[in-house]
């Protein structure tokens, strides 16, 4: 009987061991997986996503604000903001960023708005025409994204800039 014990204790033994060993051929096939998931955000690559966002609440006065277009615009669906002088903001590829407002134009003296603004990763063009004068002045035009890669993207904006 005491043979017999030891015997079944030992297969028991022996039988561990082996689930042991396909425990960790499933933890290399996890290794894998992760390498495919990062693969596929690597060919994603090659368009920027332009998200909406609500007004920012860093920008106290004056500022421009643009939408995709005059619906979105009045709905308040921005892509596009900045404070008129030093920051803008906008959601790119699911982040929303800060970036600094290298050079604007001065709106007064022409009918034409022109803004360049940078960041690490990204690279951003406005221009746009004067349409109405008002209190704020309404302008339509264009945004241009590029990144260090290449990727370009160009889209149609609506908006306005005033205090």
């Amino acid at each position: 009987m005491k043979y017999l014990i030891i015997f079944f204790s030992a297969f028991l033994l022996v039988a561990c061991k082996k689930d042991k060993t396909t425990v960790s051929d499933k933890g290399t096939a996890d290794s894998i997986n992760i390498v495919q998931d990062s693969a596929k955000t690597e060919a994603s690559l090659g368009k920027i996503l332009v998200e909406t966002f609500p007004f920012p609440t860093e920008i106290k006065e004056c500022s421009c604000y643009f939408a995709k277009n005059k619906a979105d615009f009045e709905a308040e669906k921005y892509i596009y903001a900045d404070d008129a002088g030093k920051t803008a903001y906008m959601k790119l590829d699911g982040k929303r960023i800060a970036m600094k407002l290298i050079s604007s134009s001065d709106m007064e003296v022409d009918e034409e708005l022109t803004k360049e603004i940078e960041s690490d990763n990204y690279k951003i063009s406005v221009k746009g025409k004067k349409i109405k004068h008002e209190e704020a002045l309404l302008f339509e035009g264009t945004l241009t994204i590029e990144k260090p890669d290449g990727t370009v993207e160009t889209m149609p904006i609506y908006g306005e800039c005033g205090c």
